[in-house]
């Protein structure tokens, strides 16, 4: 079940929002927040799959706090300002990947604009994932160079007999080579 954390000034914007989610067959657990200084804490604690934010906030409008939940957290981010200021206020934040919805609210609109938050989000879930990967790669290999350089000054083997040691120790002992790395740099070398 989606979170999706509802930013309104009001407690009655804040049931009708919830309301037209319902409608629209959006099932979700939602977390009221009433001004964009509560909806912060929030975002802080909570992990949220949507944050809709309803223009203009008691301590501030909501474009920053659109922009802020965009660039620090995986959620989507929809933006809900009058129709006369709506391109104005999407010329400032589409930028970060925040959908600007006109209001009064259309079904079919916020449909879109819900389906593209979901896409885009899933979307920077599978890149996230893939940097993680990446990341812990690029760590494995620098354990294993200085695995290989400790075998290397104190064994006095070659650059390929110490890579060849570290692979053949990772077979022999159903290890990965990052385990044998982590053992050799802890003092573990051969004799």
């Amino acid at each position: 079940m989606e979170r999706i954390m509802i930013v309104s000034a009001t407690q009655k914007s804040h049931a009708m929002l919830t309301q037209f989610l319902s409608s629209c067959g959006v099932q979700a657990k939602t977390v009221a927040a009433a001004s964009g200084s509560e909806a912060r804490r929030a975002l802080v604690d909570g992990d949220f799959d949507l944050v809709l934010i309803n223009t203009p906030l008691p301590d501030e409008f909501g474009h920053e706090l659109a922009q802020t939940a965009a660039t620090d957290t995986l959620a989507g981010v929809i933006l809900l300002a009058k129709a006369e200021i709506a391109d104005s206020v999407a010329e400032k934040v589409e930028d970060d990947g925040v959908f600007v919805v006109p209001k009064p609210i259309s079904r079919v609109l916020f449909m879109q604009a819900l389906r593209m938050t979901r896409a885009a989000r899933s979307r920077l879930t599978g890149l996230r994932k893939e940097n993680r990967r990446l990341q812990q790669r690029i760590e494995d290999i620098r354990l294993v160079d200085r695995a290989k350089l400790l075998l290397i000054e104190c064994c006095s083997m070659s650059e390929p007999e110490a890579h060849a040691y570290i692979e053949q120790q990772a077979m022999n002992q159903r290890r990965t080579k990052r385990e044998i790395a982590e053992h050799i740099i802890s003092g573990g070398m051969p004799e």
